[in-house]
C-alpha cells in the first residue's frame, strides 16, 4: 500500500532502527518505546488487520511469534520474560492499519494492561 507507515519502512523509504529482516518479516525498533526492549515485528505481506488474515496466514502468524522469542533471547530477555502483543483497529489501540506484533521487555509487565 502506497500510504501505509509501514509499508514504506519495509521498502526503505523511510528510516528505522531494524533490528531483523528475512523473506517475510522486518522487526524493528518502536519510535515510542513503553519498554527497554519494544521492537515491532511486521510481516512484509500488507495485511491491514487481524480481521483480514485467512488460514493461509497461520505460518507466517507463528513465523511471527517464533522471532518475537528468537528477539527476546538475543537481547537476554528470555529467561525474565516478555511480552507480545497484537492490537487489532482502533479501540484496541492499533494505529498503523498493517498488522503488527509488539515485542516489549526488560522491565515489569503488569496486568492487565491500561
Amino acid at each position: 500500500m502506497s500510504d501505509c507507515l509501514f509499508c514504506k519502512i519495509i521498502s526503505g523509504q523511510i528510516p528505522a532502527a531494524i533490528v531483523h529482516q528475512d523473506d517475510a518479516l522486518v522487526g524493528f525498533r518502536d519510535i515510542s518505546p513503553k519498554a527497554p526492549l519494544h521492537v515491532l515485528i511486521v510481516p512484509r505481506q500488507h495485511i491491514a488487520t487481524l480481521n483480514d488474515l485467512t488460514a493461509n496466514d497461520d505460518a507466517l502468524v507463528g513465523s511471527m511469534a517464533r522471532l518475537a522469542a528468537t528477539l527476546a533471547k538475543e537481547h537476554g530477555y528470555d529467561q525474565g520474560g516478555f511480552r507480545t502483543v497484537f492490537n487489532c483497529n482502533a479501540d484496541a489501540g492499533q494505529t498503523v492499519f498493517h498488522i503488527h506484533m509488539h515485542l516489549l521487555a526488560g522491565r515489569p509487565l503488569n496486568w492487565p494492561p491500561g
